[in-house]
């Protein structure tokens, strides 16, 4: 069977120990996740979590399954390609000489990305996107010395107001 990529957009009780209950649930059964966001909601009962992760179709409909069966999330939405909006940040520390600092900085407007701290020997440059914006940008600074990177992992809401979970 061929591996694919599923989002999953999971609504939870925004109580201590979730997380490691939704993550013990993937150790447990040797599931690996690519990409794991939690933030709280408009609510504050509740978060959000943004799950990446691949498998075939027998895995990605068990992992959906077991997530359902977990009492903490209150609802799980499948984001199809196309069908969600998601994106991504990430923080780059370059070390740039007098020479490369403004090659890096023509890099970073070009992908619209902020320069967030300049150094005497470094720049950090913030950038938000989609994967594939991120990997290019990562891409072009291949040629600068990269001091450091952290990415958060995508995040994403399903577009328009249909497939809106209430709750009370």
């Amino acid at each position: 069977m061929e591996e694919r990529k599923r989002v999953l957009s999971l609504l939870v009780d925004n109580t201590s120990g979730v997380l490691s209950r939704v993550s013990g649930l993937f150790s447990r059964r040797g599931y690996n996740i690519d990409s794991l966001t939690v933030g709280v909601t408009a609510d504050p009962r509740y978060s959000r979590m943004t799950v990446a992760v691949r498998g075939d179709d027998q895995i990605l409909e068990q992992i959906e399954k077991q997530l359902g069966k977990l009492v903490d999330v209150l609802d799980i939405k499948c984001l199809d390609e196309g069908e969600y909006v998601a994106r991504e940040l990430v923080l780059v520390k370059v070390r740039v000489s007098d020479v490369q600092r403004q090659a890096v900085i023509s890099i970073a407007n070009i992908f619209r990305a902020n320069i967030v701290d300049v150094a005497s020997d470094s720049l950090i440059i913030e950038l938000t996107g989609n994967q594939s914006k991120l990997d290019a940008f990562i891409k072009l600074l291949e040629g600068y010395e990269i001091l450091e990177l952290a990415r958060t992992g995508i995040t994403g809401l399903s577009r328009g107001s249909d497939n809106v979970r209430y709750l009370d």
